[in-house]
């Protein structure tokens, strides 16, 4: 894969290969499931996953695993174990119900407790990331996670000219970031789009100093540009026309990762009207019911209705869903992403859903959750993480049901695990 190599494991603060975030984790055993590693389409029925100090140490047939006489055994007959989610575009950020400006770690921590609720159990927070994030971020292989893994970017650059270009590179590098992040978007025409002379330097130095370029994209020309300069993912939806075939064999040939953020497009039209997950008690039972009642004011529907954006993205989504699936189907790197966090992207509850939009757009369950696992975790070069196999961090997602029968399915966790710990669930 083209993305550059970070060296996430040391310089992106996770510390993947580190013994210290699950030294206290006791010795399990989960048998009986059926079992998806994130990778194939067979699964492993009867299955046993066994877990010491957090991380996996054999994964196989019932009757070929032998079981530590110290492990706990839980059994999860009947049920289907998978890797934990992985969002690789969110952001956690200052948002708190409807309101911005609330960047503090009791804010940072609560959103990644919620969006491990939901099974999301990685999060790559793809701009507008604090100092506190990063205190955060640098703390994680220093305790037991009770939340969800964190990346950070930093702020999304907007450089006047070539040479302050540089300057932000340089300076946002310091932070050692997963990515060096840009707009390259005229808002629907409304504002001044960055030079593409800007964009060329800043994919010049990041490339120097090795940190992978993030690009926020809208048009169809403008992202075939950033491949040929030098982009590394594209972190939306192409949407204003549909794909050709020149643009697949750009973003295969250089293996760039795609992510449709198809909910991101949701977000901008859908509280016009009574919205269906409004009555989702998946979706209810973490919500603030009053934010609800907020989104449900008339007025407020009123003047989305109105929106001229707002009915340009609606209009844009059946392009975008379109277009997801022309790559899909051409093999592309499909990364599940949603734009979660900021106002009214319902973290964790949004992945969920951007996972069943992709079903609407033809994908099987087994490509959506491949980009939501193992794809995912090797567009953010975290090998840790996305798959089921002795060495991995113990990140767990213990189903009800089978997602690969029916995506879906994915709403019927029983338990989440991060690390080899159980994470409280409240409500779900």
């Amino acid at each position: 894969m083209l993305i550059k190599t970070l060296k996430l494991a040391i310089c992106g603060g996770l510390l993947l290969g580190s013994t210290h975030l699950a030294s206290a984790a006791e010795s399990l055993a989960f048998i009986g499931a059926r079992i998806f590693d994130g990778t194939a389409a067979t699964v492993l029925e009867d299955g046993v996953i066994v877990t010491e100090g957090g991380r996996i140490t054999a994964i196989g047939p019932r009757e070929s695993v032998a079981i530590p006489e110290q492990a706990r055994q839980i059994d999860v007959a009947g049920k289907t174990i998978m890797p934990g989610l992985i969002n690789t575009h969110g952001h956690v950020g200052g948002v708190r119900g409807l309101e911005s400006g609330h960047y503090t770690e009791e804010n940072l921590l609560r959103q990644l407790r919620l969006y491990a609720r939901y099974g999301v159990t990685t999060v790559n927070s793809l701009g507008d990331d604090g100092p506190e994030g990063f205190v955060l971020r640098d703390r994680q292989q220093n305790a037991e996670l009770d939340h969800a893994r964190l990346l950070l970017t930093g702020p999304v650059l907007s450089p006047g000219t070539p040479a302050e270009a540089v300057l932000e590179v340089d300076k946002a590098a310091q932070n050692k970031p997963a990515f060096i992040k840009i707009r390259f978007d005229d808002n629907l025409g409304r504002t001044e789009k960055m030079s593409a002379a800007v964009a060329q330097a800043i994919s010049d130095r990041a490339d120097q100093l090795d940190i992978p370029l993030a690009v926020h994209t809208y048009y169809l020309q403008d992202t075939k540009d950033l491949l040929r300069g030098g982009a590394d993912f594209v972190a939306h939806s192409v949407r204003d026309v549909h794909i050709d075939q020149e643009f697949i064999d750009l973003i295969k040939a250089r293996d760039v990762c795609y992510t449709p953020t198809l909910t991101r497009e949701v977000s901008t039209f859908v509280y016009e009207h009574e919205v269906g997950f409004f009555s989702d008690p998946f979706f209810l039972n973490e919500v603030d019911q009053a934010i609800v009642e907020t989104l449900r004011e008339p007025a407020r529907q009123q003047r989305m209705s109105q929106n001229a954006a707002a009915q340009q993205y609606k209009a844009s989504l059946p392009i975008a869903m379109t277009n997801l699936k022309l790559l899909a189907d051409a093999g592309a790197n499909i990364a599940m992403g949603t734009d979660s966090g900021p106002v009214a992207r319902f973290q964790g509850y949004f992945e969920h859903l951007e996972m069943w939009m992709m079903a609407d757009a033809g994908l099987s369950p087994l490509q959506i959750l491949q980009s939501a696992t193992s794809v995912a975790a090797a567009c953010l070069n975290l090998p840790d993480v996305g798959t089921l196999a002795a060495g991995k961090w113990a990140d767990l997602l213990i189903l009800d049901k089978n997602p690969l029968d029916d995506i879906r399915n994915t709403r019927t966790i029983s338990e989440v695990w991060i690390g080899g710990k159980q994470i409280p669930r409240v409500g779900l």
